[in-house]
């Protein structure tokens, strides 16, 4: 799943640079903290949510979003959010400098 991953991230404008993806793939893989979850709808991986997870202030902490372009405005990262929220329902969700803006889109 590492290639499909690696792919749906770059979608991000911050993971264009494939060393930096490579970098942001391995942090995921290396990092109990660190949880890359992706996205299916029917046979298609089509979403990326990567988030930091803190479980001694019971916090979630989205790093990256990402969707397929041809997938885009139908609500999946919205859905992918929901997701999480329901996953972690005992923590609180936020966003970073970078999913701040998205997630607060989200509620």
């Amino acid at each position: 799943m590492e290639k499909i991953a690696m792919g749906l991230l770059s979608f991000t404008p911050e993971e264009k640079d494939v060393k930096k993806l490579q970098e942001t793939i391995r942090h995921y893989s290396e990092n109990q903290q660190e949880v890359l979850f992706l996205w299916k709808e029917a046979e298609d991986m089509i979403g990326a949510i990567g988030v930091h997870v803190d479980d001694e202030e019971k916090q979630i902490t989205i790093q990256h979003v990402s969707v397929n372009p041809s997938h885009r405005d139908n609500g999946i990262g919205q859905q992918m959010v929901q997701a999480l929220c329901q996953r972690y329902e005992s923590y609180e969700v936020v966003g970073n400098e970078l999913t701040d803006d998205f997630l607060s889109k989200c509620k």
